[in-house]
């Protein structure tokens, strides 16, 4: 079972604090595959992969506030998983 995609936009004080190393760390122990990288806009885009109640609890610590930095909004959208993605990594 190939499970869900769930791609998530954080906005915030989210780059250059340790968000990425973070968020990879809480998507590993989900057993989750995909990549967090740093857009020009200063946001954080996630991409993960996996069981959707992992991707769903993901999604529930990036808003949870006890990230690095400070999260403002977080705007997902979720999709089927496409497959092909090894381990989680910062891009």
């Amino acid at each position: 079972m190939m499970g869900v995609r769930l791609t998530a936009w954080v906005r915030g004080h989210v780059q250059g604090v340790g968000f990425r190393w973070w968020t990879r760390a809480r998507a590993l122990e989900l057993g989750l595959t995909g990549w967090a990288r740093n857009m020009p806009d200063g946001r954080v885009e996630v991409v993960a992969e996996g069981a959707e109640e992992s991707c769903a609890k993901l999604l529930e610590l990036l808003r949870g506030g006890v990230t690095p930095g400070r999260v403002d909004r977080v705007v997902e959208r979720w999709s089927e998983a496409k497959g092909g993605l090894t381990g989680f990594v910062e891009r």
